[in-house]
């Protein structure tokens, strides 16, 4: 073997006899190959894995679900100028709703759910809600007060004061002032956060509003969401059931029409052809009142998941605080969401600005007069500045076909069954807020769309209760878009100290693949300055001579370095060098 590997390794150098610089040439190449390839192995080494976070909150012009821009769509006005107006009023909105006007609130916690038998009651104490005495209140709101009867100007026979469920202005379920069940809460000790109350109880409500009463547009206007399905209940879609039952009739006798057995299945499915009636109809384009009415849902659902995420329990640290996490899951990775709540937003800052004609001759009671005047003062100041920007919504483009009548019934009633899900919440604080939200925008609508502005100088417009419903409304807007605000600035900040620490492992894994580079080149220098040698015996007698009585030496040494060619030959075929055949020869005779 030792002599089959001389003969060809001799042969193989005799190659270079005629040209004793084409060695050197092609050693100078190969080196000029591994410096080219090592500065590249170095500059196109695939960066870390991107997370999902980056991909969500990363500023692009596809993707820019964080700081959305461009117009805001069924408003008037586009992102940054309400975000604008919302630095410009949140200090106000928020000192407003902390006097004792605007933090007391009367409601009846414990009505019975109206649509289903409610068993999913929150037991945990964080659902709680505290209330307090009314001998505690300015008399002016108290229950005799409430209650007290009216003389009739056309004659002396007393009348009760009577108040109605519903009036036909109205949007939404106001709560009974003078019911006795009700009791006052102190908004400011029971805030609007995380409780821990989900599962079935939670996805039933959010499932009746989306499924029931948002007039089957769900799928449309969530169309290319991948994330959005979570709003719908496929236990409580009567398409999908449709569509089981359909598929059910198919499996049992494929040939035949499927009989309704009963009555029960014959109401079902008279239900279900109703409904595939109307698929027809989804190919038409949605018009502007079911939109809005969407938005309005889907930006009071985000609203309610914003604070949630921001008023978040550390079960670890025992703190309260932002949960980044939580945002990016529930509203982040959702930029139909967002636009939504912007757009909330924008509706309700209507509202509160075309009621300020209303609001002008208003009297703020709370047993101090002074205290009276001053609260006057800061809401006319708010409404000031809610009415100093562009109009950001145009109520007098709905409700304006020839089906505009029935449109708005339908409209009203809708959200009206929204007001009344909310005693369908089985967390006492949830409910709270779930009811004091959807009475603001009930109220919201109230007034933009059964009053004309000449008619809002009616003192009794609008109760004491709906007043206080739609700025506490509008300041948990305006809280939601301050917190998303505050969400982006926790993202940069993360980003930032991830890209200092992948900065970081990128500079060592640089330096540890320099070493190994630098022990490699090392190595193919060493590999190619041996060749070279053993070139040099092959034309020199004389160092053939020596390298004749030293050929043992040689031979050990070769074997030594045969396993760190392999190495090297198999790299260069890595890399596309291409290697000549004479030197895979000289490496694998010594196999």
């Amino acid at each position: 073997m030792k002599k089959v590997a001389l003969s060809v390794l001799g042969g193989r150098v005799l190659l270079f006899r005629k040209s004793p610089l084409l060695l050197f040439l092609l050693c100078l190449c190969v080196l000029t190959h591994l410096c080219i390839a090592h500065d590249k192995h170095i500059a196109h080494t695939d960066p870390p894995v991107i997370s999902y976070l980056n991909k969500v909150m990363s500023p692009t012009i596809e993707q820019n679900y964080c700081s959305p821009v461009g117009q805001i769509k069924d408003a008037c006005c586009d992102f940054q100028s309400v975000e604008n107006m919302q630095r410009v009023i949140l200090g106000k909105i928020q000192a407003l709703v902390k006097t004792k006007f605007f933090r007391y609130y009367k409601l009846n916690l414990w009505q019975k759910c109206p649509f289903w038998n409610d068993d999913g009651l929150c037991m945990n104490e964080d659902c709680s809600v505290e209330t307090i005495e009314e001998s505690l209140l300015p008399k002016e709101w108290t229950q005799g007060a409430l209650s007290a009867v009216r003389i009739s100007p056309a004659g002396m026979t007393f009348q009760p004061f009577k108040v109605c469920t519903y009036k036909d202005q109205d949007f939404c379920l106001v709560e009974d002032q003078s019911d006795k069940n009700a009791a006052y809460v102190n908004l400011l000790d029971n805030p609007e956060r995380f409780t821990g109350y989900s599962g079935m109880s939670a996805s039933r409500v959010w499932g009746a509003i989306y499924n029931e009463n948002c007039f089957d547009i769900v799928h449309k206007m969530t169309e290319g969401c991948q994330k959005c399905s979570n709003m719908l209940d496929p236990a409580t879609n009567p398409l999908i059931i449709a569509e089981k039952m359909q598929q059910k009739a198919k499996e049992i006798n494929p040939t035949s029409d499927h009989k309704p057995e009963d009555s029960e299945e014959l109401d079902q499915f008279l239900s279900h052809l109703s409904e595939a009636a109307g698929v027809e109809e989804e190919n038409e384009e949605m018009c502007l009142e079911k939109r809005v009415y969407y938005r309005l849902i889907s930006g009071l659902h985000t609203s309610i998941s914003l604070h949630i995420c921001d008023e978040w329990f550390n079960q670890t640290s025992g703190e309260w605080g932002p949960n980044l996490e939580c945002f990016v899951d529930r509203i982040g990775s959702h930029p139909e969401r967002l636009e939504n709540i912007y757009f909330t937003y924008a509706l309700v800052l209507r509202a509160v600005a075309k009621a300020g004609i209303f609001l002008d001759g208003y009297q703020f009671k709370t047993g101090d007069p002074s205290e009276g005047q001053s609260i006057k003062a800061m809401v006319n100041d708010l409404i000031n500045d809610a009415s100093s920007c562009p109009t950001t919504f145009d109520e007098k483009t709905m409700f304006q076909g020839p089906d505009a009548k029935s449109l708005k019934l339908e409209f009203r009633d809708h959200f009206r069954n929204v007001s009344r899900i909310m005693d369908c919440v089985g967390c006492e604080k949830c409910r709270l807020w779930g009811k004091i939200q959807t009475t603001g925008l009930g109220t919201a609508l109230k007034v933009l769309f059964s009053y004309e502005e000449r008619q809002l100088n009616n003192p009794n417009l609008l109760q004491r209760s709906e007043i206080v419903a739609l700025f506490n409304t509008l300041n948990r807007l305006s809280e939601s878009l301050h917190a998303i605000q505050r969400f982006r600035e926790m993202y940069l900040k993360q980003d930032q100290n991830i890209e200092a620490e992948v900065e970081v492992e990128t500079e060592a894994e640089t330096d540890v693949s320099c070493k190994e580079r630098e022990y490699e080149d090392v190595l193919i220098v060493f590999l190619f300055l041996f060749l070279l040698l053993l070139h040099q015996i092959n034309t020199n007698k004389k160092l053939s001579l020596v390298a004749s009585k030293v050929k043992d030496g040689v031979w050990k040494t070769l074997s030594f370095i045969h396993p760190t060619c392999v190495n090297i030959l198999s790299l260069f075929k890595q890399w596309g060098f291409p290697v000549p055949i004479y030197m895979e020869k000289i490496i694998s005779s010594f196999e």
